[in-house]
């Protein structure tokens, strides 16, 4: 059935409005996106869309910065639910070894998304990490990367694990990539979910 082109226009709002408000630090606003039953998945986090929003928030005011770039959108809706997937770039730097780099991250948010007191939401966000890379700063630094540690992590998201558990956080080692269970599993629970399943499947 052909998505009507309000609904586009307004679920591709709510993921634009994720990334801008959030990269800005506009966290009153960020939490409009949301729904009541928000929940994020991300390599370093798991929890709640409230937890995220405090994560996030003393994350950037600790200086942490990942960004975020986004392509483009598909999106399926039946009745008052949708899955949304977007094109989109992670960026994230730090120091890996005492050397600055960028880890650029390639994948997709999937996203999961219902009406709420007559607006669009984002229920499940779980993003698929399909391919990254690691570019050092200053062409004339030095680094040299644990291999055996670095080839530990799932290959979509690899060196971002890498600099994540540098500078000391939990990196998930479940999470989808362009392959693979993991996101098979998630695709079948977007469908259920546009079928009325109760839960919008078992976060990752």
């Amino acid at each position: 059935m052909p998505v009507r082109q309000d609904d586009y226009q307004a679920i591709r709002a709510v993921v634009e409005n994720w990334a801008v408000w959030r990269d800005a630090g506009d966290w009153d606003r960020f939490a409009t996106v949301w729904h009541s039953k928000g929940f994020m998945s991300a390599t370093w986090f798991r929890g709640t869309a409230d937890e995220f929003i405090a994560a996030s928030r003393a994350g950037f005011d600790k200086g942490v910065r990942i960004l975020h770039f986004l392509g483009g959108t598909s999106v399926d809706v039946r009745d008052e639910r949708a899955i949304a997937q977007t094109k989109m770039t992670i960026t994230q730097r730090d120091l890996v070894h005492d050397v600055e780099v960028d880890v650029v991250c390639t994948g997709r948010f999937y996203d999961f998304l219902a009406v709420e007191d007559g607006s669009w939401r984002i229920v499940r966000r779980q993003p698929i990490y399909e391919q990254d890379r690691l570019d050092v700063l200053d062409p004339s630094a030095d680094l040299t990367l644990d291999a055996d540690e670095l080839a530990s992590y799932p290959v979509g998201y690899r060196h971002l694990a890498y600099l994540q558990r540098q500078i000391g956080f939990d990196v998930k080692q479940d999470l989808p990539g362009l392959t693979g269970a993991a996101v098979e599993c998630l695709y079948r629970e977007g469908a259920a979910w546009l079928h009325g399943s109760e839960k919008p499947g078992i976060p990752a």
